[in-house]
C-alpha cells in the first residue's frame, strides 16, 4: 500500500513562498500545457513575465510592525482626544493594508504566465499602487475635514499621552523607512514607502502638537499640524497615482520618446517606413515594442531584424521587440 498524501495547507504553503522567496507555481510551469508558448528562446527578450528576485521579508516585517503599533495608536488617540494622533492612527492602519496589499501584489507577480494571462501578472504590483493612492485620497479628504471643522470648534487635548504615543510612532516609522528604502526598488515599494513617510510625517506633527499643547495650551496646533502633514502626503499620493495609472493604462514608459523610436526605426538600412508602432511596459521598468516595418527586400529581413534590435536595445533600452516586416508599397 502506498502511503496517502496529504496537500499542504494556503497558509503554509504562503509561509513557505514568502520565506523561500521562489515563483509560484515555478514547479508546474514546464509542465504547463501552455509552457512552451511562453519559452523565450536565443535571442529572444530575458524578461519572463514573472519576477523572481525580489524578496517579501521586508513587506511582511513592515506589515508586522505597523499593524501591531496602529492599534496602540487607535486606542490612544480617541483616548486623548488628538486629531493629529487619530489621522496618524488612522494612516498606520490604511499603511497595514497597504503593505498587505503590496505584499500580495508581489507574491502574485512571482507567477509565471498561464494559458489565460499570457503577459504574466506583473502588473498585480501597479494594480496595487493605484489602489493604495485611492485609499489615502480618501484619508487625505477624512483628515482635511476634520481639522477644518476643528479650526472654530477647538477640543481639548490631552498633550502628554499625545507626546508619548507619538514619540513611539516616530521611531517605528524611521523602522518602517529604513527597511523599505533598503529593498527592492519598484512603483509597489515605493507606494508603501511613500505612506510611511506620510506616517512619519504624521508622527512628527503629533509629537509637536503634544508638546505645544503640554506647555502651551494651544489647542488649534493639532489641526494645523495634521492639515499640514495631509497636504504633504496628498502632493505624494499624486505623483503614485499618475504613475500606477499611466502604466495600467498601456501609456508609454516615461523613459522613452514615442517619436524618437520611430524616427530611428525608420533611419535603420533597409527601413522605408513604420506604422501601426505600440510601446509600452508588461510590468514596471519592463518595456516592450510592436509594430510593422516596411521594408524594399523581404530577403534582408533577418540583417534588417538584427539592426533593429541591437539599435533599439542600445538607444532606448527596449529588448521585448514583435515586428511584422511588409514589402513597401510604391
Amino acid at each position: 500500500m502506498t502511503a496517502k498524501k496529504h496537500a499542504l495547507p494556503s497558509y503554509i504553503k504562503l509561509w513557505l513562498l514568502i520565506s523561500n522567496n521562489t515563483p509560484m507555481q515555478a514547479d508546474t510551469a514546464t509542465s504547463s500545457p501552455s509552457a512552451h508558448l511562453h519559452e523565450h528562446r536565443a535571442g529572444d527578450a530575458h524578461y519572463k513575465h514573472y519576477t523572481v528576485q525580489r524578496s517579501q521579508s521586508v513587506l511582511a516585517w513592515s506589515l508586522v510592525l505597523t499593524l501591531g503599533f496602529a492599534v496602540v495608536e487607535v486606542v490612544t488617540g480617541f483616548m486623548s482626544n488628538s486629531l493629529a494622533l487619530i489621522s496618524d492612527a488612522g494612516h498606520m492602519v490604511t499603511d497595514a493594508a497597504a503593505l498587505g496589499l503590496a505584499l500580495l501584489a508581489q507574491i502574485i507577480a512571482k507567477r509565471p504566465p498561464s494559458a489565460r494571462h499570457s503577459f504574466g501578472f506583473g502588473r498585480a504590483e501597479a494594480l496595487a499602487a493605484f489602489v493604495n493612492s485611492l485609499v489615502l485620497l480618501v484619508l487625505v479628504s477624512w483628515i482635511g475635514y476634520e481639522a477644518i471643522s476643528r479650526f472654530s470648534h477647538p477640543e481639548e487635548v490631552h498633550g502628554a499621552t499625545v507626546f508619548i504615543v507619538a514619540g513611539l510612532g516616530l521611531l517605528i516609522n524611521l523602522l518602517l523607512a529604513w527597511m523599505l528604502s533598503r529593498g527592492d526598488s519598484n512603483m509597489n515599494t515605493r507606494a508603501a514607502l511613500v505612506n510611511v513617510l506620510g506616517d512619519l510625517l504624521g508622527s512628527v506633527a503629533a509629537l509637536v502638537s503634544g508638546a505645544v499643547i503640554y506647555y502651551f495650551g494651544w489647542m488649534q496646533i493639532d489641526p494645523l499640524l495634521s492639515l499640514f502633514v495631509a497636504l504633504l502626503i496628498l502632493r505624494s499620493t499624486v505623483g503614485v497615482l499618475r504613475e500606477s495609472y499611466h502604466f495600467l493604462m498601456g501609456g508609454v514608459p516615461e523613459q522613452i520618446d514615442y517619436l524618437k523610436v520611430g524616427a530611428d526605426l525608420e533611419q535603420v538600412d533597409g527601413v522605408c517606413s513604420v506604422h501601426d508602432l505600440h510601446v509600452w511596459d508588461m510590468s514596471p521598468g519592463e518595456p516592450a515594442l510592436i509594430g510593422h516595418v516596411e521594408i524594399t527586400d523581404l530577403e534582408r529581413w533577418p540583417d534588417i531584424l538584427h539592426a533593429i534590435k541591437a539599435m533599439l536595445l542600445e538607444k532606448h533600452s527596449i529588448d521585448h521587440i514583435t515586428l511584422q516586416a511588409e514589402v513597401a508599397t510604391k
